[in-house]
């Protein structure tokens, strides 16, 4: 998949990285010149520009990208590049560091498609090394949302199964899907689910151990729902 990612501070840079460390293709859209200089320093593939201009993101090739990543710390020109991303038919994804105030939350969550917090993402992070196995927190989204990648094990009950026959919870849903040691991507329903694919799942917390036992089964601890449960004040 292709992807830019607007704003090469420390979050973006990050970001980039790991998207890259996964086998996607990444371009950087910086308006910073010691920035652009780094992560051009870094290998990357670096557009200098505001990236809330439509000119310059026209530069990044908006047009063939699948997802825009705006991750800058202006929450005015991310929601300018999301709108311009959203025009040209890419996923987008707005970084806010408003920290968890609701009605800045609501203004925009209709707008992009997903809006993250990542000012939270190191307590998510050290929550992951506590937890280990087969289920990892990746950001949460809101007072009780989180999105958690969880590798399928031989103890599912839904291994075997095409991604059209799994049913989450009413208050989950499906974000991604990667067979294996493959980079993920976006989940085609024919796909089947076996030992070590993993899966994305944006879920309410409160059904966060529904979704373990679908996916998982039961060989993962059952600590996970009580430390699911106490993410939402990591």
């Amino acid at each position: 998949m292709r992807f830019i990612v607007i704003g090469s501070g420390r979050v973006g840079l990050r970001t980039a990285r790991v998207l890259r460390e996964e086998g996607h293709e990444v371009v950087i859209v910086e308006r910073d010149g010691d920035r652009a200089s780094r992560a051009r320093s870094a290998e990357f593939d670096v557009v200098e520009g505001d990236g809330s201009r439509e000119s310059v993101l026209s530069k990044a090739a908006v047009e063939r990208a699948d997802a825009v990543g705006a991750l800058t710390g202006d929450l005015n020109a991310n929601f300018a590049a999301c709108m311009v991303a959203d025009h040209h038919g890419c996923r987008t994804v707005m970084r806010i560091d408003e920290d968890y105030r609701e009605e800045i939350y609501r203004r925009y969550a209709d707008e992009v498609d997903e809006v993250i917090y990542p000012e939270r993402l190191g307590a998510v992070g050290a929550k992951n090394a506590l937890l280990g196995g087969n289920i990892r927190a990746i950001a949460d989204i809101a007072e009780h949302l989180q999105v958690t990648l969880v590798t399928v094990t031989e103890a599912s009950p839904m291994r075997g199964y095409s991604l059209s026959e799994v049913e989450l919870p009413s208050q989950a849903r499906l974000l991604a899907f990667g067979k294996a040691g493959e980079p993920m991507g976006l989940p085609l329903l024919d796909e089947s689910l076996e030992t070590g694919d993993r899966v994305a799942v944006l879920a309410d917390f409160d059904v966060l151990d529904d979704v373990r036992q679908l996916l998982v089964g039961d060989d993962a601890a059952g600590t996970f729902a009580a430390a699911a449960r106490s993410g939402g004040g990591a």
